[in-house]
């Protein structure tokens, strides 16, 4: 019967006669590890599994160590519109474009996450990346939050992820008469120091955090970079439920 060696045990099979490997010129040797690899192919995809496996295992543990420094600020800002339940024992925080597809297509998403798990306190910071549009939309949320609230900001934030058309200082003054809320107050507050401070700090957290696209979560403990389906996210949602 033929026998297979798995990766780990390719070295000390190749070295076992280290001493007369050491008589070999490196062409030969070489030859014999490209003849091992040619006849076991599968050895070269374990070494890659396994480097995978360690790399998302240093990456994991990456992610864990920049949420626990960065807490504070993730968690525990004081400026950023605060949603889904307040005492909930999962914390997800999604940091979001409006001009972003793939936010878009979570953000409904996210909202069923939320609504239908009912223990989840889902936290947002506004990471505008994608341009002038992107940044003005922000201020007008932000603006927003501070001027007329929670409730309006969370009708504001969920009419920007539907907008059609330009965001430009006339579509978001007319969004805001459209939603019946103070829409003058929030105008003159976009361009403010503090609307400013709050969006830099969002930058510099996505900067500490190594965020550099959107949609991008943290789950508790565990970072999410990019996009996930419903199902998935339920799945990490109980993940970080029975870790804790």
């Amino acid at each position: 019967m033929k026998t297979t060696l798995t990766f780990a045990a390719l070295v000390p099979a190749l070295f076992a006669g280290s001493i007369a490997f050491a008589q070999d010129d490196d062409a030969a040797f070489g030859e014999r590890v490209r003849q091992y690899l040619l006849e076991n192919p599968q050895v070269i995809m374990e070494a890659v599994a396994l480097l995978e496996q360690r790399e998302a295992e240093a990456q994991t543990a990456a992610d864990g160590d920049l949420i626990a420094d960065n807490a504070d600020a993730l968690f525990d800002d004081g400026v950023s519109w605060v949603g889904g339940n307040p005492d909930g024992d999962v914390t997800v925080v999604e940091f979001l474009d409006y001009r972003c597809g793939y936010c878009r297509r979570a953000h409904p998403e996210v909202a069923e996450l939320v609504a239908s798990d009912g223990n989840i306190r889902l936290i947002v910071k506004e990471f505008p990346i994608l341009g002038e549009q992107s940044v003005l939309a922000s201020r007008f949320a932000v603006a927003t939050l501070r001027q007329a609230g929670d409730a309006a900001y969370e009708q504001v934030n969920d009419a920007l992820m539907t907008m059609r058309g330009d965001m430009t200082a006339d579509s978001l003054e007319a969004l805001g008469e459209e939603l019946d809320i103070d829409t003058q107050a929030i105008m003159q507050d976009m361009d403010s120091d503090e609307v400013t401070a709050i969006l830099a700090q969002n930058r510099a957290l996505g900067q500490a955090m190594a965020i550099n696209g959107t949609p991008s979560f943290v789950f508790g403990d565990q970072m999410v970079r990019g996009y996930v389906p419903l199902d998935a996210m339920r799945e990490i949602v109980e993940e970080t439920r029975a870790e804790g």
